[in-house]
Protein backbone atom coordinates (compact mmCIF):
# COMPACT_ATOMS: atom_id res chain seq x y z
CA UNK A 1 0.00 0.00 0.00
CA UNK A 2 1.12 3.57 -0.69
CA UNK A 3 1.48 5.82 2.34
CA UNK A 4 3.98 8.60 0.93
CA UNK A 5 5.11 9.85 -2.15
CA UNK A 6 8.44 10.26 -3.22
CA UNK A 7 8.79 13.49 -5.56
CA UNK A 8 11.55 12.88 -8.63
CA UNK A 9 13.16 16.57 -9.79
CA UNK A 10 15.39 17.44 -12.46
CA UNK A 11 17.10 20.81 -13.34
CA UNK A 12 14.75 21.72 -10.20
CA UNK A 13 11.37 20.77 -11.84
CA UNK A 14 9.54 17.70 -10.53
CA UNK A 15 8.59 15.12 -12.86
CA UNK A 16 7.15 12.72 -11.43
CA UNK A 17 5.13 11.67 -8.03
CA UNK A 18 6.14 7.97 -7.19
CA UNK A 19 4.22 6.12 -4.91
CA UNK A 20 6.23 4.56 -1.55
CA UNK A 21 4.99 1.18 -0.94
CA UNK A 22 5.78 -0.41 2.37
CA UNK A 23 6.13 -4.24 3.10
CA UNK A 24 5.48 -5.89 6.42
CA UNK A 25 9.13 -5.72 6.93
CA UNK A 26 12.13 -4.72 5.19
CA UNK A 27 13.04 -1.32 2.92
CA UNK A 28 9.96 0.49 1.53
CA UNK A 29 10.16 0.68 -1.71
CA UNK A 30 9.57 3.49 -4.51
CA UNK A 31 7.25 2.54 -6.77
CA UNK A 32 9.34 3.24 -10.64
CA UNK A 33 6.32 1.88 -12.67
CA UNK A 34 5.16 4.99 -13.94
CA UNK A 35 9.14 6.76 -14.63
CA UNK A 36 9.02 5.38 -18.53
CA UNK A 37 6.00 7.86 -19.34
CA UNK A 38 8.29 10.68 -17.90
CA UNK A 39 11.35 9.60 -20.39
CA UNK A 40 13.27 8.02 -17.98
CA UNK A 41 14.26 4.55 -16.73
CA UNK A 42 16.77 3.40 -13.73
CA UNK A 43 19.65 2.02 -13.79
CA UNK A 44 20.80 -0.49 -11.57
CA UNK A 45 23.59 -2.96 -12.95
CA UNK A 46 22.67 -6.86 -11.05
CA UNK A 47 19.75 -5.27 -9.30
CA UNK A 48 20.90 -4.51 -6.28
CA UNK A 49 18.56 -1.83 -5.22
CA UNK A 50 15.75 -3.30 -6.95
CA UNK A 51 12.67 -4.98 -5.55
CA UNK A 52 11.59 -7.28 -8.99
CA UNK A 53 8.72 -8.61 -7.36
CA UNK A 54 5.98 -8.51 -5.05
CA UNK A 55 6.58 -11.91 -2.49
CA UNK A 56 5.53 -13.39 0.78
CA UNK A 57 7.39 -16.20 1.23
CA UNK A 58 11.57 -15.37 2.31
CA UNK A 59 12.11 -12.32 4.43
CA UNK A 60 16.46 -11.62 4.87
CA UNK A 61 17.85 -8.95 7.02
CA UNK A 62 21.05 -9.33 6.32
CA UNK A 63 22.37 -6.64 8.65
CA UNK A 64 21.16 -8.59 11.61
CA UNK A 65 21.71 -11.72 10.43
CA UNK A 66 17.51 -12.52 9.64
CA UNK A 67 16.37 -15.39 7.62
CA UNK A 68 12.86 -16.16 8.04
CA UNK A 69 10.88 -18.30 5.71
CA UNK A 70 6.99 -17.59 6.01
CA UNK A 71 7.69 -15.75 9.41
CA UNK A 72 9.25 -18.79 10.27
CA UNK A 73 13.00 -18.32 11.75
CA UNK A 74 15.11 -20.74 9.91
CA UNK A 75 17.21 -21.68 12.98
CA UNK A 76 13.51 -22.90 14.19
CA UNK A 77 13.03 -24.61 11.16
CA UNK A 78 16.28 -25.95 10.57
CA UNK A 79 16.56 -27.79 14.22
CA UNK A 80 12.70 -28.24 14.84
CA UNK A 81 11.08 -29.41 11.18
CA UNK A 82 11.81 -31.59 8.64
CA UNK A 83 12.61 -31.01 4.87
CA UNK A 84 9.31 -31.92 3.80
CA UNK A 85 7.50 -29.44 6.62
CA UNK A 86 9.55 -26.83 5.25
CA UNK A 87 8.68 -27.80 1.86
CA UNK A 88 4.69 -28.11 2.97
CA UNK A 89 5.15 -24.32 4.44
CA UNK A 90 6.94 -22.63 1.54
CA UNK A 91 4.48 -23.77 -0.63
CA UNK A 92 1.44 -23.09 1.20
CA UNK A 93 1.89 -20.13 3.07
CA UNK A 94 1.64 -22.04 6.99
CA UNK A 95 2.83 -24.82 8.98
CA UNK A 96 0.96 -27.78 8.27
CA UNK A 97 -1.16 -29.74 11.18
CA UNK A 98 -0.53 -33.25 11.57
CA UNK A 99 -2.94 -34.66 9.15
CA UNK A 100 -2.07 -32.03 6.40
CA UNK A 101 2.25 -33.28 6.70
CA UNK A 102 1.52 -36.66 6.72
CA UNK A 103 -1.25 -36.28 3.67
CA UNK A 104 2.20 -34.34 1.83
CA UNK A 105 4.20 -36.88 2.94
CA UNK A 106 2.54 -39.54 1.40
CA UNK A 107 2.05 -37.42 -1.87
CA UNK A 108 5.79 -36.75 -2.33
CA UNK A 109 6.78 -40.25 -1.29
CA UNK A 110 4.69 -41.84 -4.02
CA UNK A 111 5.86 -39.40 -6.50
CA UNK A 112 9.52 -40.64 -6.20
CA UNK A 113 9.69 -42.91 -8.87
CA UNK A 114 10.58 -41.37 -12.45
CA UNK A 115 9.65 -42.82 -15.54
CA UNK A 116 11.26 -45.81 -16.75
CA UNK A 117 12.73 -43.79 -20.00
CA UNK A 118 13.61 -41.13 -18.41
CA UNK A 119 16.54 -43.22 -17.07
CA UNK A 120 17.53 -43.58 -20.56
CA UNK A 121 18.02 -40.28 -20.92
CA UNK A 122 21.18 -41.04 -18.97
CA UNK A 123 22.40 -43.15 -21.51
CA UNK A 124 22.78 -40.00 -24.03
CA UNK A 125 25.26 -38.53 -21.58
CA UNK A 126 29.26 -39.10 -21.43
CA UNK A 127 30.31 -41.03 -18.36
CA UNK A 128 32.73 -37.81 -17.54
CA UNK A 129 29.83 -35.63 -18.48
CA UNK A 130 29.61 -33.41 -15.11
CA UNK A 131 26.14 -34.33 -13.07
CA UNK A 132 24.84 -31.16 -13.29
CA UNK A 133 24.72 -31.00 -16.65
CA UNK A 134 22.78 -34.21 -16.83
CA UNK A 135 20.50 -32.76 -13.92
CA UNK A 136 20.15 -29.47 -16.02
CA UNK A 137 19.18 -31.78 -19.15
CA UNK A 138 16.74 -34.61 -17.29
CA UNK A 139 14.37 -31.69 -15.61
CA UNK A 140 14.02 -29.92 -18.45
CA UNK A 141 13.15 -32.83 -20.38
CA UNK A 142 10.34 -33.79 -17.61
CA UNK A 143 7.80 -31.59 -19.19
CA UNK A 144 7.66 -34.47 -22.16
CA UNK A 145 6.28 -36.03 -19.43
CA UNK A 146 3.66 -34.72 -18.45
CA UNK A 147 2.57 -32.57 -21.20
CA UNK A 148 -1.09 -33.01 -20.72
CA UNK A 149 -0.68 -31.75 -17.19
CA UNK A 150 0.79 -28.10 -17.84
CA UNK A 151 -2.05 -25.54 -17.54
CA UNK A 152 0.02 -23.16 -15.68
CA UNK A 153 -3.29 -20.86 -14.98
CA UNK A 154 -4.95 -24.11 -13.40
CA UNK A 155 -3.89 -24.00 -9.38
CA UNK A 156 -3.98 -27.67 -9.07
CA UNK A 157 -1.92 -28.49 -12.00
CA UNK A 158 0.81 -26.26 -10.53
CA UNK A 159 0.65 -28.01 -6.94
CA UNK A 160 0.95 -30.95 -8.98
CA UNK A 161 3.90 -30.16 -11.23
CA UNK A 162 5.41 -28.51 -7.60
CA UNK A 163 4.82 -32.04 -5.71
CA UNK A 164 6.76 -34.36 -8.54
CA UNK A 165 9.46 -31.87 -8.76
CA UNK A 166 10.33 -32.11 -5.36
CA UNK A 167 9.61 -35.69 -5.11
CA UNK A 168 11.88 -36.62 -8.45
CA UNK A 169 14.63 -34.22 -7.74
CA UNK A 170 16.89 -36.27 -5.80
CA UNK A 171 15.96 -40.02 -7.75
CA UNK A 172 17.21 -37.72 -10.74
CA UNK A 173 20.31 -36.61 -8.88
CA UNK A 174 20.75 -40.27 -7.41
CA UNK A 175 20.77 -41.28 -10.72
CA UNK A 176 23.60 -38.39 -12.55
CA UNK A 177 25.81 -39.65 -9.49
CA UNK A 178 25.48 -43.31 -10.10
CA UNK A 179 26.04 -42.97 -13.85
CA UNK A 180 29.07 -40.87 -13.38
CA UNK A 181 30.32 -44.17 -11.41
CA UNK A 182 29.37 -46.52 -13.75
CA UNK A 183 26.82 -48.38 -10.99
CA UNK A 184 23.09 -48.85 -11.53
CA UNK A 185 20.54 -46.70 -10.71
CA UNK A 186 18.56 -47.59 -7.26
CA UNK A 187 15.10 -47.33 -7.46
CA UNK A 188 13.52 -45.06 -4.43
CA UNK A 189 11.99 -47.18 -1.72
CA UNK A 190 8.76 -45.75 0.29
CA UNK A 191 9.71 -46.81 3.83
CA UNK A 192 12.28 -44.56 4.19
CA UNK A 193 12.58 -40.60 4.75
CA UNK A 194 12.99 -38.23 2.37
CA UNK A 195 17.06 -37.33 3.14
CA UNK A 196 17.32 -41.19 3.81
CA UNK A 197 16.18 -42.48 1.02
CA UNK A 198 18.95 -39.91 -1.27
CA UNK A 199 21.14 -41.31 0.72
CA UNK A 200 20.01 -45.07 -0.02
CA UNK A 201 19.96 -44.13 -3.50
CA UNK A 202 23.06 -42.45 -3.72
CA UNK A 203 25.23 -45.23 -1.77
CA UNK A 204 23.37 -48.46 -1.46
CA UNK A 205 24.09 -51.38 -4.19
CA UNK A 206 22.66 -54.36 -5.32
CA UNK A 207 25.38 -56.49 -4.08
CA UNK A 208 24.53 -55.70 0.03
CA UNK A 209 22.76 -54.66 2.49
CA UNK A 210 23.46 -50.50 3.12
CA UNK A 211 22.38 -48.77 6.18
CA UNK A 212 21.15 -45.54 6.79
CA UNK A 213 23.12 -43.47 9.60
CA UNK A 214 20.79 -41.42 11.52
CA UNK A 215 23.78 -38.67 12.13
CA UNK A 216 24.36 -38.52 8.19
CA UNK A 217 20.48 -38.72 7.63
CA UNK A 218 19.83 -35.52 9.97
CA UNK A 219 22.56 -33.80 8.87
CA UNK A 220 21.45 -33.83 5.01
CA UNK A 221 18.03 -32.82 5.90
CA UNK A 222 19.15 -29.96 7.61
CA UNK A 223 21.45 -28.99 4.71
CA UNK A 224 18.21 -29.44 2.70
CA UNK A 225 16.12 -27.14 4.68
CA UNK A 226 19.06 -24.53 5.37
CA UNK A 227 19.49 -23.95 1.23
CA UNK A 228 15.80 -24.44 0.82
CA UNK A 229 15.00 -21.00 0.07
CA UNK A 230 17.05 -17.70 0.12
CA UNK A 231 14.44 -15.34 -1.22
CA UNK A 232 15.39 -13.07 -5.32
CA UNK A 233 18.46 -14.59 -5.71
CA UNK A 234 19.93 -15.40 -8.99
CA UNK A 235 18.82 -18.58 -9.79
CA UNK A 236 15.26 -17.65 -8.19
CA UNK A 237 14.93 -14.80 -10.28
CA UNK A 238 16.01 -16.43 -13.84
CA UNK A 239 12.32 -19.29 -12.52
CA UNK A 240 10.56 -16.49 -12.24
CA UNK A 241 11.68 -14.22 -14.90
CA UNK A 242 11.04 -17.95 -17.51
CA UNK A 243 8.13 -18.33 -15.74
CA UNK A 244 7.07 -14.52 -16.84
CA UNK A 245 6.96 -16.00 -20.33
CA UNK A 246 4.79 -18.98 -19.42
CA UNK A 247 6.69 -21.66 -19.82
CA UNK A 248 6.05 -24.83 -18.16
CA UNK A 249 7.15 -25.80 -14.95
CA UNK A 250 10.11 -28.17 -15.80
CA UNK A 251 11.72 -26.22 -18.43
CA UNK A 252 11.21 -22.65 -15.54
CA UNK A 253 13.52 -25.31 -12.92
CA UNK A 254 15.94 -26.41 -15.37
CA UNK A 255 16.22 -22.37 -16.02
CA UNK A 256 17.08 -22.30 -12.32
CA UNK A 257 19.65 -25.46 -12.16
CA UNK A 258 21.51 -23.91 -15.19
CA UNK A 259 21.84 -20.43 -12.90
CA UNK A 260 22.86 -22.03 -10.17
CA UNK A 261 25.50 -24.00 -11.91
CA UNK A 262 27.28 -20.62 -12.19
CA UNK A 263 30.67 -20.79 -9.53
CA UNK A 264 29.54 -16.98 -8.21
CA UNK A 265 25.79 -18.78 -7.30
CA UNK A 266 25.99 -22.40 -6.30
CA UNK A 267 29.36 -23.53 -6.69
CA UNK A 268 30.38 -21.26 -3.36
CA UNK A 269 30.89 -25.09 -1.18
CA UNK A 270 32.36 -26.73 -4.06
CA UNK A 271 35.44 -23.98 -4.20
CA UNK A 272 35.52 -23.76 -0.49
CA UNK A 273 37.03 -27.75 -0.62
CA UNK A 274 39.39 -26.67 -3.77
CA UNK A 275 40.53 -24.11 -1.06
CA UNK A 276 41.01 -26.72 1.04
CA UNK A 277 42.97 -29.03 -1.11
CA UNK A 278 44.97 -26.50 -2.26
CA UNK A 279 45.92 -25.62 1.58
CA UNK A 280 46.78 -29.25 2.15
CA UNK A 281 47.74 -29.53 5.27
CA UNK A 282 47.11 -27.80 8.96
CA UNK A 283 50.86 -26.16 9.10
CA UNK A 284 50.38 -24.23 6.05
CA UNK A 285 46.85 -22.26 7.56
CA UNK A 286 48.82 -19.95 8.77
CA UNK A 287 50.37 -19.27 5.31
CA UNK A 288 47.18 -18.45 3.72
CA UNK A 289 45.31 -16.61 6.05
CA UNK A 290 48.45 -14.45 5.98
CA UNK A 291 47.78 -14.52 1.70
CA UNK A 292 44.05 -13.61 2.46
CA UNK A 293 44.66 -10.84 4.41
CA UNK A 294 47.56 -9.36 1.86
CA UNK A 295 45.63 -6.52 -0.33
CA UNK A 296 48.09 -7.33 -3.06
CA UNK A 297 47.26 -11.22 -2.98
CA UNK A 298 44.72 -12.26 -5.03
CA UNK A 299 44.20 -15.35 -2.70
CA UNK A 300 41.00 -15.39 -1.14
CA UNK A 301 39.36 -17.92 1.71
CA UNK A 302 36.17 -19.25 0.18
CA UNK A 303 33.25 -20.11 2.59
CA UNK A 304 33.77 -16.80 4.83
CA UNK A 305 31.47 -13.52 4.71
CA UNK A 306 28.37 -13.56 2.66
CA UNK A 307 27.46 -11.02 0.21
CA UNK A 308 23.97 -10.38 2.10
CA UNK A 309 24.68 -11.13 5.49
CA UNK A 310 27.07 -8.15 7.01
CA UNK A 311 26.91 -10.17 9.93
CA UNK A 312 27.15 -13.90 11.18
CA UNK A 313 24.88 -16.24 8.45
CA UNK A 314 22.25 -17.27 10.72
CA UNK A 315 21.98 -20.69 8.49
CA UNK A 316 26.13 -21.23 9.34
CA UNK A 317 25.22 -20.91 13.22
CA UNK A 318 23.08 -24.02 13.08
CA UNK A 319 24.96 -25.56 10.26
CA UNK A 320 28.09 -25.56 12.36
CA UNK A 321 26.69 -27.43 15.45
CA UNK A 322 25.79 -30.30 12.44
CA UNK A 323 29.19 -29.74 11.47
CA UNK A 324 30.90 -30.44 14.37
CA UNK A 325 28.08 -33.36 15.54
CA UNK A 326 28.72 -35.23 12.09
CA UNK A 327 32.63 -35.01 12.66
CA UNK A 328 32.12 -36.59 16.22
CA UNK A 329 29.63 -39.00 15.85
CA UNK A 330 30.86 -40.29 12.41
CA UNK A 331 34.67 -40.18 13.48
CA UNK A 332 35.93 -39.17 10.08
CA UNK A 333 39.90 -38.59 9.65
CA UNK A 334 40.55 -36.88 6.63
CA UNK A 335 43.03 -33.93 6.43
CA UNK A 336 41.46 -31.43 4.66
CA UNK A 337 38.82 -31.99 7.71
CA UNK A 338 41.62 -30.76 10.23
CA UNK A 339 42.85 -28.02 7.59
CA UNK A 340 38.72 -26.78 7.96
CA UNK A 341 38.59 -26.80 11.53
CA UNK A 342 41.79 -25.05 11.57
CA UNK A 343 40.19 -22.14 9.50
CA UNK A 344 37.68 -22.25 11.65
CA UNK A 345 39.06 -21.52 14.88
CA UNK A 346 41.16 -18.62 12.84
CA UNK A 347 38.45 -16.95 11.48
CA UNK A 348 36.40 -17.14 14.83
CA UNK A 349 39.59 -15.28 16.85
CA UNK A 350 41.55 -13.85 14.75
CA UNK A 351 40.81 -9.66 15.31
CA UNK A 352 41.21 -8.94 11.03
CA UNK A 353 38.56 -11.47 10.66
CA UNK A 354 36.34 -10.71 13.27
CA UNK A 355 36.82 -6.74 12.40
CA UNK A 356 35.47 -7.39 8.62
CA UNK A 357 32.58 -9.77 9.89
CA UNK A 358 34.44 -12.81 8.11
CA UNK A 359 32.69 -15.60 9.67
CA UNK A 360 32.43 -18.77 8.12
CA UNK A 361 29.14 -19.39 6.06
CA UNK A 362 26.92 -21.88 5.43
CA UNK A 363 28.82 -23.50 2.34
CA UNK A 364 31.86 -23.47 4.17
CA UNK A 365 30.29 -25.94 7.11
CA UNK A 366 27.75 -27.15 4.51
CA UNK A 367 31.24 -28.35 2.37
CA UNK A 368 32.85 -30.26 5.31
CA UNK A 369 29.46 -32.31 6.06
CA UNK A 370 29.26 -33.23 2.61
CA UNK A 371 32.63 -34.29 2.39
CA UNK A 372 32.11 -36.35 5.73
CA UNK A 373 29.28 -38.02 4.33
CA UNK A 374 31.75 -39.03 1.11
CA UNK A 375 30.16 -37.44 -1.51
CA UNK A 376 32.24 -35.78 -4.02
CA UNK A 377 32.60 -32.17 -4.81
CA UNK A 378 30.96 -32.49 -8.14
CA UNK A 379 27.52 -33.52 -6.38
CA UNK A 380 27.70 -30.29 -4.49
CA UNK A 381 25.90 -28.25 -6.36
CA UNK A 382 23.67 -30.65 -7.42
CA UNK A 383 22.32 -31.45 -3.84
CA UNK A 384 21.91 -27.50 -3.21
CA UNK A 385 19.97 -27.69 -6.95
CA UNK A 386 17.63 -30.24 -4.94
CA UNK A 387 17.17 -28.24 -1.39
CA UNK A 388 16.77 -25.23 -3.51
CA UNK A 389 13.61 -26.61 -6.14
CA UNK A 390 10.98 -26.18 -3.19
CA UNK A 391 11.71 -22.16 -3.24
CA UNK A 392 11.85 -21.94 -6.84
CA UNK A 393 8.91 -24.06 -7.40
CA UNK A 394 7.05 -21.72 -4.41
CA UNK A 395 8.15 -18.76 -5.91
CA UNK A 396 6.72 -19.79 -9.50
CA UNK A 397 3.38 -20.53 -8.14
CA UNK A 398 3.25 -17.60 -5.80
CA UNK A 399 4.07 -15.68 -9.05
CA UNK A 400 1.36 -16.98 -11.51
CA UNK A 401 -1.02 -16.92 -8.68
CA UNK A 402 -0.81 -13.14 -8.86
CA UNK A 403 -3.30 -10.75 -10.58
CA UNK A 404 -1.59 -8.45 -13.64
CA UNK A 405 1.55 -10.55 -13.80
CA UNK A 406 3.37 -9.41 -16.62
CA UNK A 407 6.34 -10.97 -18.70
CA UNK A 408 9.79 -10.11 -17.70
CA UNK A 409 11.44 -7.06 -19.96
CA UNK A 410 14.04 -5.32 -18.52
CA UNK A 411 15.26 -2.64 -19.90
CA UNK A 412 19.12 -0.97 -21.11
CA UNK A 413 21.20 2.17 -21.20
CA UNK A 414 22.26 1.99 -24.68
CA UNK A 415 26.00 3.06 -26.22
CA UNK A 416 26.37 1.49 -29.01
CA UNK A 417 26.25 3.23 -32.75
CA UNK A 418 23.31 5.16 -33.80
CA UNK A 419 22.71 6.41 -37.32
CA UNK A 420 25.39 4.41 -39.22
CA UNK A 421 25.05 3.76 -42.59
CA UNK A 422 24.71 0.25 -44.42
CA UNK A 423 27.33 -0.32 -47.25
CA UNK A 424 26.48 -3.45 -49.06
CA UNK A 425 29.18 -6.27 -49.00
CA UNK A 426 29.56 -6.22 -53.20
CA UNK A 427 30.92 -2.24 -52.49
CA UNK A 428 33.24 -2.87 -49.24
Amino acid sequence: MADSKASLSIDGKVIAELPILKGSAGYDVIDIRTLGGAGYFTYDPGFLATASCESAITYIDGGNGVLQHRGYPIASLAKEADFLEVCYLLLNGKAPTKAEYDEFKSIITNHTMVHEKLAHFFQGFLPDAHPMAMVCGVVGALSSFYHSDLDIDQPDQRMRSAHRLIAKMPTIAAMAYKYSIGQPFVYPRNDLTYAENFLHMMFSVPAEEYKVSPVAARAMDRIFTLHADHEQNASTSTVRLAGSSGANPYACIAAGVASLWGPAHGGANEACLNMLEEIGDVSRVDEYVAKAKDKSDPFRLMGFGHRVYKNFDPRATVMRETCHEVLEELGVTDPLLDVAMALEKVALEDPYFIEKKLYPNVDFYSGIILKALGIPTSMFTVIFAMSRTVGWISHWDEMLSQPGQKIGRPRQLYTGEIDREFTPLKNR
